[in-house]
């Protein structure tokens, strides 16, 4: 019956532009089922004249739901003012990764839940305090599987070494870093040209 419903959901797609690239939010009625980045520039190499902020780039037909809308809104405040974001409700979410209670979805809500704006975890850390101290190559593997970063922030989760450890499997690095920069040194907002490379 479970998986019956899953299967009936229409799911739609907004496309924004935001300071990492287009992003692509998809979700149903439900909830949100995916965040992807699409990286197309790196942050460093955007022009001044790029997005200070999120927008609508390319609504899907018809309307959204409440918790597509809720999503933007909130992707929008965290790319404008970070702390803003903190004060906003988040979406539900709808993707099967983050029900139940396996590891992956145990992981991802204390995640969630527990590693504020501004603060990271490592991944040995993050996975005592999901329960299992020995799983940190599954804590590893459930940020790899996090269906929804940025709200789930999988980039706040470092090495004990203190290094940022890879995003995206290795590719958005850049991405991590522009966004740990984001959280810890835009206190007034719109300051895009202040992350690293």
């Amino acid at each position: 019956m479970k998986q019956q419903r899953e299967s009936q959901c229409t799911q739609k797609t907004i496309s924004l532009l935001s300071p990492l690239g287009k992003i692509q939010v998809s979700g149903c009625e439900n909830g949100v089922h995916t965040i992807r980045i699409l990286m197309d520039v790196a942050p460093a190499e955007r022009s001044g004249a790029g997005p200070m902020g999120c927008c609508v780039v390319n609504d899907s037909p018809g309307e959204t739901s409440p918790e597509l809308q809720r999503c933007v809104q909130w992707l929008r405040a965290y790319f404008s003012e970070p702390r803003t974001a903190g004060t906003l409700p988040l979406p539900a979410f709808h993707h099967p990764a983050l029900r139940g209670d396996a590891f992956t979805s145990r992981v991802l809500h204390t995640l969630l839940r527990e590693v504020k704006l501004g603060e990271t975890v490592s991944y040995k850390r993050l996975a005592e305090m999901a329960g299992n101290p020995k799983a940190v190559r599954a804590v590893g593997g459930a940020m790899r599987r996090n269906p929804v970063p940025l709200l789930i922030p999988c980039h706040r989760v470092i090495s004990s070494s203190g290094h940022s450890g890879p995003y995206m499997g290795g590719k958005g690095d850049h991405l991590k870093q522009w966004l740990l920069t984001h959280e810890n040194f835009c206190p007034m907002g719109n300051m895009w040209g202040s992350g690293m490379t």
